[in-house]
């Protein structure tokens, strides 16, 4: 028996079946659109390179106040410090690049870029800049047992003891340990290195007499000079500090072209979208401007900037630059 042809499909029915194919394929794609949009959907996570107690502390956890306020979603923050801050960098170079980890980094990430031989990242390529964050002037401060009263007596006091007067800093290749071995080169003078892990433990050797004074941020060293358990002899950057304007500077004190200012600044892992980094960037600048926060920080000594993730991006690159020459002229080494 010969069988009749197959009915040909109506095409109401295959142009149907294409608009439910659509639609399920926009109800798929949605959700991801939707959770790119939606940034910070969950908390961000901090990291600070040093303990708590230290001058990158004492920025992070009021500036995390105010982001959370903004963001609506918690900023917490993430010790991981040792061996200069890299322990931290590392951390971050290898986590997701999702915009929910990123650093905080000192002067301390760009000098460690010429100071450690093998570095476990790229300093230039493993990062995605967001925002330069604060400037802050350093001190050097003198313990109570080191009779130096200003930068002259401290340099005469180490030309008379060679390699005698020793000097702490928040660990090898931190900003304060590179701002005193310039300083010997520029002074002709040789101070010995005792790393220690933080700034809160560089002011406790200070407040025992263990070492003979510090090139220390102003904001964790400054409340014990007030009280008088340490003298400062000088601050680091070409002009005198808000905090502290009796202080001179050590360009006023001889040393002409001194100028060492920490920073701090705000980076994530390469690959972290642009739509988190620039959301970021544009929410610390307006952190930054916010009364409270200004106060805070001026009490600390720390200088608000707010950038964008270009300028940022660009400064980093000069002071790798900048830094790679103090490193080859002092001879500064990590053991």
């Amino acid at each position: 028996m010969k069988r009749s042809p197959p009915m040909p499909m109506h095409p109401l029915p295959r142009r149907r079946l294409l608009s439910c194919l659509a639609l399920a394929t926009c109800a798929l794609l949605a959700p991801a659109a939707h959770a790119a949009e939606a940034w910070p959907a969950k908390p961000i996570q901090l990291v600070i390179p040093y303990p708590p107690g230290g001058s990158a502390d004492l920025l992070g956890r009021p500036l995390a106040v105010q982001l959370q306020q903004q963001l609506g979603q918690p900023v917490v923050l993430e010790y991981k410090p040792g061996a200069g801050g890299t322990l931290a960098s590392q951390y971050v170079a290898r986590a997701r690049p999702d915009g929910y980890t990123v650093l905080m980094v000192l002067a301390a990430h760009a000098i460690n870029d010429s100071l450690y031989p093998k570095l476990p990242y790229d300093t230039r390529r493993d990062f995605a800049p967001v925002s330069l964050v604060a400037n802050l002037p350093m001190v050097v401060a003198a313990s109570s047992k080191l009779p130096a009263k200003n930068i002259q007596e401290l340099i005469q006091a180490a030309k008379a003891n060679p390699g005698k007067l020793t000097f702490g800093s928040a660990g090898n290749g931190n900003t304060g340990h590179l701002a005193a071995e310039y300083f010997g080169s520029m002074a002709g003078v040789r101070m010995t290195h005792v790393p220690y892990k933080g700034s809160a433990g560089v002011v406790n050797a200070m407040l025992a007499g263990d070492i003979d004074l510090t090139f220390d941020s102003i904001s964790t060293s400054m409340p014990h000079i007030r009280s008088g358990r340490m003298h400062a002899l000088a601050v680091t950057s070409p002009q005198r500090s808000a905090l502290a304007p009796e202080v001179a500077t050590i360009q006023e004190q001889g040393i002409a072209g001194f100028d060492v200012t920490g920073w701090y600044a705000v980076i994530a892992p390469a690959g972290t979208p642009a739509e988190a980094t620039q959301r970021l960037s544009r929410e610390i600048a307006s952190a930054l401007r916010q009364p409270a926060l200004q106060a805070q920080l001026a009490a600390g000594g720390y200088e608000p900037v707010g950038s964008t993730p270009e300028a940022l991006q660009a400064h980093i690159d000069k002071e790798i630059t900048r830094w790679a020459t103090v490193v080859k002229s002092t001879g500064a080494r990590v053991d």
